[in-house]
């Protein structure tokens, strides 16, 4: 039997024979973020367990949790600076990877420094070279692999479920229409027709929440497997025969898939979203562009007053027309390419983040010592960067291309 390949690596302790961790929660960098890594419920099990948690002054106070909430649980105020110095692992929502203010957080780190938080390591393999050079220990909130044992700790699809359901809510507020049907004294008013693409979590919470407003939803996904499960929440199945082979990868993320099946996929499709109100898509890749679904032929094919949510804006979109944090209106066609959705509902969206944080760092951290078991399939699947290198297969390749 092949002894399993694990570091145990003792984070820095303030005093000797201390076992406990310095967890330190910054207030967020990123431009516009409203949420926050931890909230107060998850101090108290975490001073418990016999940690230190500092705290930024105002980093909760969008989400709804003022620094009094905090104290009150134990944490400690901590100027950012100060908080940075002190603290052995720092939670975050947005790490120095895909964030604009990246750098100035990536200055503060140090060696030996535990990071956690949603870094972007497959499209901003330069920052990941940069937490590699610094000596951090980077752990990447949208890596975590999508197994049983990791379900509470996948932030990916925690943020997906909001934005999945603002998408609907934004649809509904543009349409210029009734999601649905009406019998009135003026006459009968036909629900409105919505179609998701994509059933993932995302979509299937667009689904649940379209459905609910009294839409008629139509749904599809290249993964035939999730037809029950659109079906099981009042949507119809749209068929498209194209054989999309193995739509997903081992962590349960999506596949790129070849640009002629992208191509059937739009042909097979354009009659049905020319038929609908609303078309909501969810389709993203890990790393690469957004694949292209909707064509601005596809667009001028719809009815003037339809909306289209473009939930891939991020990574280009979905639509061909959709330009990330900005409305297009293209031949009475409202497109939306909304950004960072998750921080638009910061109260709830942080306590659901905050949950997967807590497990995540249950799973790693045990009476003060960071064990790494490179054998295990989460640990292989969220460590980035470590010892001074990019540990991760798929990042390291990703950063020599």
């Amino acid at each position: 039997m092949t002894a399993r390949r694990q570091v145990h690596y003792p984070l820095p302790q303030p005093g000797p024979g201390d076992k406990h961790v310095i967890i330190g929660i910054p207030k967020e960098s990123f431009p516009g973020e409203r949420r926050v890594a931890l909230v107060p419920a998850a101090i108290a099990p975490l001073i418990k367990a016999g940690n230190t948690v500092l705290i930024e002054p105002g980093a909760g106070l969008e989400a709804g949790c003022p620094d009094a909430a905090y104290t009150e649980k134990g944490a400690q105020l901590a100027a950012r600076s100060e908080l940075f110095a002190r603290a052995e692992l720092v939670a975050m929502v947005h790490g120095p990877g895909g964030n604009p203010a990246g750098a100035d957080d990536l200055a503060l780190l140090r060696e030996g420094q535990v990071v956690v938080g949603f870094l972007d390591p497959l499209a901003d393999t330069d920052a990941m070279r940069a937490l590699a050079a610094r000596g951090v220990t980077a752990l990447a909130m949208e890596m975590v692999p999508r197994i049983t044992r990791a379900q509470s700790m996948d932030a990916l699809s925690s943020m997906a479920t909001v934005s999945g359901y603002l998408a609907v809510l934004r649809a509904a507020s543009v349409l210029p229409k009734f999601f649905p049907k009406f019998m009135t004294a003026a006459g009968s008013i036909a629900p409105s027709k919505i179609f998701v693409l994509g059933a993932g979590v995302a979509g299937l919470q667009a689904i649940s929440v379209a459905r609910r407003l009294g839409g008629v939803v139509l749904a599809n996904d290249t993964r035939p497997a999730v037809k029950e499960q659109v079906m099981s929440l009042g949507a119809k199945f749209v068929e498209v025969p194209v054989d999309a082979g193995d739509a997903q990868d081992a962590g349960g993320y999506a596949k790129a898939q070849s640009d002629d099946f992208y191509r059937r996929q739009q042909e097979l499709m354009s009659d049905t979203i020319k038929g609908c109100d609303v078309v909501i898509t969810t389709a993203a890749v890990p790393g690469r562009k957004s694949p292209v679904l909707v064509t601005r032929e596809m667009v001028e094919r719809m009815a003037p007053g339809s909306v289209i949510v473009d939930l891939a804006a991020e990574k280009g979109g979905n639509c061909e027309l959709t330009r990330a944090g900005e409305i297009v209106v293209h031949n009475g066609v409202t497109i939306l390419g909304p950004v960072n959705l998750p921080s638009e509902l910061p109260v709830h969206a942080s306590q659901m983040y905050s949950k997967n944080i807590q497990t995540l760092l249950g799973h790693f951290v045990k009476d003060g010592v960071l064990t790494l078991d490179f054998d295990d399939d989460i640990t292989k699947g969220t460590v980035v960067t470590h010892g001074g290198a990019i540990v991760h297969p798929a990042v390291a390749q990703a950063a020599q291309a």
